[in-house]
């Protein structure tokens, strides 16, 4: 799955990590009912942000937005409440015509797979096929994807204009206005027009941010292949792109404070993912964070404020000749049982390192790669790679926060907290 958004478990409450879930399963579901098992390719995590935004503005009560789901692979076939009804159908919509723009790009760029001409062929008809089913969808809940259709075709264009000198905003411009008409559609769905102006800025800055952050994480392997990236054609360096980037996020957090939800567990869904979760993808992009826990900074007058040592501006007594020298040094009287002459491992050292894991042939693993997809294994459980032996983590819980467990459960955002600068 594609999209900026990519939360981690981890910094999530269970009843916001439910919620999150429940909308990540309605998006695919609506794909797979109303358009097929093939269609359910273009779910992603950003597209999922509508329906939580229809859900959001929604009152609580007022219809029932959940249904039971079946046993899935990707739920440890569990079954699970997950989203449906109008959020979900148009954020299913939006997806298919957003994927598609996606495979066109691919094959325009002629990347991977795509360059070869059977499967680039095979790209536009899957592509167009989208296209209109996405219309069908929209037609149906009152939203012409007209503007994201004319959105994708002004993309090629303008870029094929851009140059040295060029303003990145003006390469933005067709994702933002495809992205404000989305999120706008979803104050009409919910029966709140007072939130349309607000939400259109929220989506054409988050339009703004997903092409910049796009552009930022291909920008290494653009430049070895020779791809068109907005950065190189502009000329524009990544401090230009950051600043573009911070200026989004501000204009995101001000127009949610501006639009008016219900109050529910989407609502604040709504800010932890727009407003946290969405900073934490453009420090990812930048190689700028990762999880607040990773590392024992404290504030700036904490204990740790002089480098990290709890013991203040003195000498650190651990040092060398210092009062608590550690027991182990040379000559300490609890000398390295591993050192040489020492009575750890014979001959003295370190134990030598494990042997590295047996590999198995081709047929080998592939026969055990498929029992581990047909018990769940591959996206329920940290497993052995079949191939190499090689630990990996489950495919369904990926996490950026360098396995942090009590991330953020101090906020169930908008009755936060002094955990966050982001002032709900």
């Amino acid at each position: 799955m594609f999209g900026i958004i990519r939360p981690c478990r981890h910094r999530m409450s269970e009843g916001l990590a439910a919620s999150w879930l429940a909308h990540l399963c309605g998006l695919c579901l609506a794909l797979r009912d109303g358009h097929g098992q093939f269609a359910r390719m273009a779910t992603n995590y950003d597209g999922l942000v509508i329906s939580v935004l229809v859900e959001a503005q929604s009152t609580p009560g007022a219809v029932d937005s959940r249904r039971k789901a079946g046993p899935c692979p990707l739920r440890g076939m569990r079954t699970a409440p997950v989203a449906m009804g109008e959020g979900a159908r148009l954020a299913a919509a939006v997806s298919l015509v957003l994927a598609s723009a996606k495979m066109r790009d691919h094959v325009e760029d002629a990347d991977g797979a795509f360059r070869r001409r059977p499967v680039a062929a095979a790209a536009r008809t899957v592509a167009r096929r989208w296209d209109r089913a996405g219309a069908r969808t929209g037609g149906d809940l009152g939203f012409d994807t007209a503007v994201l259709l004319d959105a994708v075709g002004r993309q090629s264009e303008i870029e094929a204009a851009a140059g040295p000198g060029t303003s990145l905003l003006t390469i933005t411009e067709p994702t933002e206005t495809a992205t404000a008409a989305a999120f706008a559609h979803t104050a009409v769905l919910a029966g709140r027009p007072g939130n349309l102006a607000p939400l259109e800025e929220a989506g054409r800055l988050f339009g703004r941010l997903a092409h910049l952050l796009d552009a930022v994480e291909d920008l290494a392997a653009d430049t070895r292949s020779g791809a068109w990236n907005p950065l190189t054609a502009t000329g524009t360096d990544l401090g230009e792109a950051r600043r573009l980037c911070d200026d989004a996020l501000h204009g995101i957090r001000l127009a949610l404070k501006d639009a008016d939800f219900a109050g529910s567990t989407s609502g604040r869904l709504t800010h932890m993912l727009l407003v946290h979760e969405l900073g934490r993808s453009v420090d990812r992009a930048f190689g700028t964070g990762g999880c607040s826990h990773g590392t024992a900074a404290g504030p700036a007058d904490g204990p740790y404020a002089s480098g990290g040592n709890p013991y203040g501006p003195g000498p650190n007594p651990y040092a060398p000749g210092g009062p608590g020298q550690s027991p182990y040094a040379p000559g300490g009287p609890g000398q390295n049982p591993y050192s040489p002459g020492g009575p750890g491992f014979p001959g003295g050292g370190f134990p030598p390192p494990p042997e590295p894991p047996r590999r198995r042939g081709l047929l080998a693993g592939c026969l055990v790669y498929t029992g581990m997809c047909c018990t769940c294994e591959l996206c329920c459980r940290e497993h052995d790679d079949a191939w190499s032996g090689q630990r990996r983590d489950a495919w369904c819980n990926s996490c950026d926060c360098d396995g942090c467990s009590d991330c953020c459960d101090c906020c169930e955002c908008c009755e936060c907290c002094e955990c966050c600068d982001c002032g709900c």
